[in-house]
């Protein structure tokens, strides 16, 4: 998140890219950005900036050039003539977490570019606010917060009275690590600058605020009496006189050293963070601790947190997260997560139920079927003695024919094959045979004139047993 010292770089960076560019046109705004319209329209005008604290003012001034003749102004119209009359406007910008300022071509306008500026040149270019993640604001016509307090770097002197002069503030009863980040008190004042801060000085982030700044309200007191005495009788500073550097001391310097720095911190066209990086000895540097504090933010620290600290600590790493996810879920839970979890619990249950019951009826099912179909695939006594008959009358005609057989027994055999073939279950056709029809015919035909062919039969077989 950028702090004081990336807010006053941004500053310094729009005054050098847009020094001596003429910009020109109506200020445009992207159309995902929820921010308001800056109804600002000029032929011709400037571009500055300054900071203070964690914001940045640009300033839009109208300009007059000598292109521009009595004749073309008149052809303008009555709109155009107010536009050339446009005021100068300040633009308050809040960077949220990602804002920052960047000039280039027009051809390759960044496409977080929410806020845009074009110069009146051609090709032209374009000077933008981006914000990816849309956290940053402006404010058209705005003026500084009046609730943020003097700035850390500029403004060292109001900066250190406003402390001084409001610790019995209730704001001062919380730790020392959350008061840093109270733009209040300490307006420029973040994330890495408050652990630098505290580290340097041997501070425990988690000890109360009034306990570590009470005592320089008296030394502070101390330091005014001494100034009055070396105006009265001027002498010579020694190295005694010099007081080792304070809290408030410190939220001045540091700051102002990443400014020293200079746009290798901040410039979006290089983005070289290497030299920051190197200056860093505790925001996260290997062997340091983190934990969140009560407002959730990362505090990196070394040693002993002090008495304040969170009684459940939760540390930003990947997998303290996971852990406390699980904890979460076990236990801290409020009565409506309990219900919600019930429900989801016995509903899952249910299922299962279900899932388990249709799969044994299934399986029942299966195992009721199985025997249906073994019992219907096997072929019925009537139907098997069917076959036999027919395979034993297939034997008989395959036999050499030693002798020949009467039409009687023939006709016996294909009346036993009918009958059999009667019986027969489940619908199934009858064996049929030319001599069987035959048969049939003639017992339907008449009935009584069975009897004497059967004689006439046996007549005939004892003649031919004789004539053997």
């Amino acid at each position: 998140m950028p702090e004081g010292p990336e807010l006053h770089l941004a500053s310094l960076y729009v005054n050098r890219m847009c020094e001596g560019l003429v910009f020109s046109g109506a200020v445009q705004k992207s159309e995902v950005n929820k921010n308001q319209e800056v109804p600002f329209c000029c032929d011709a005008y400037r571009v500055s900036a300054v900071s203070r604290g964690k914001e940045v003012r640009l300033t839009l001034t109208p300009i007059k050039t000598d292109e521009e003749t009595d004749n073309k102004r008149a052809a303008r119209g009555a709109k155009n003539l107010v536009q050339n009359n446009q005021e100068p406007m300040d633009i308050v910008f809040r960077f949220g977490m990602s804002g920052f300022f960047r000039l280039g071509p027009e051809s390759e306008l960044h496409k977080h570019a929410h806020l845009r500026f074009y110069t009146r040149e051609e090709p032209r270019r374009v000077l933008s606010f981006v914000d990816v993640r849309r956290f940053g604001s402006w404010e058209p016509n705005g003026t500084w917060q009046a609730d943020r307090g003097p700035c850390i770097m500029f403004e060292y002197q109001s900066f250190r009275n406003n402390v001084l002069s409001h610790l019995e503030d209730k704001a001062f009863d919380r730790p020392i690590c959350e008061v840093l980040l109270n733009q209040k008190y300490f307006n420029g004042i973040g994330n890495y600058l408050r652990a630098e801060i505290l580290y340097r000085l041997n501070i425990p982030p988690f000890v109360e605020a009034r306990s570590v700044l009470e005592g320089l309200r008296s030394q502070s007191e101390e330091d005014d009496e001494d100034k009055k005495e070396l105006n009265s009788k001027p002498a010579r500073k020694t190295e005694r006189d010099i007081s080792p550097p304070d809290l408030l001391t410190l939220c001045n310097t540091v700051p102002l050293e990443v400014v020293k720095m200079g746009g290798k911190g901040y410039d979006p066209q290089k983005e070289d963070y290497s030299e920051f990086k190197a200056w860093l000895q505790c925001y996260y540097v290997d062997g340091m601790k983190s934990i969140r504090d009560h407002n959730k933010r990362t505090m990196w620290f070394k040693g002993d947190p002090g008495p304040m600290a969170p009684k459940d600590p939760k540390t930003p790493k990947v997998k303290a997260k996971a852990t406390k996810r699980v904890k979460k879920e076990d236990h801290d839970y409020t009565d409506t997560d309990k219900a919600a979890k019930k429900k989801r619990t016995k509903s899952s249950s249910t299922k299962e139920s279900k899932v388990k019951a249709e799969s044994s009826t299934k399986a029942v099912k299966v195992e009721r079927r199985v025997p249906r179909r073994a019992s219907a695939s096997k072929p019925s006594r009537s139907i098997q003695k069917e076959e036999e008959a027919e395979d034993h009358h297939a034997k008989e005609n395959a036999k050499p024919k030693g002798r020949r057989k009467s039409s009687t027994s023939a006709r016996r055999t294909s009346s036993v094959v009918v009958k059999r073939g009667r019986g027969s279950q489940n619908g199934r056709e009858e064996a049929k045979t030319p001599q069987s029809d035959k048969t049939r015919t003639r017992r339907r035909n008449s009935s009584t004139t069975a009897e004497p062919q059967r004689r006439s039969g046996r007549a005939s077989r004892g003649s031919v047993r004789q004539s053997n």
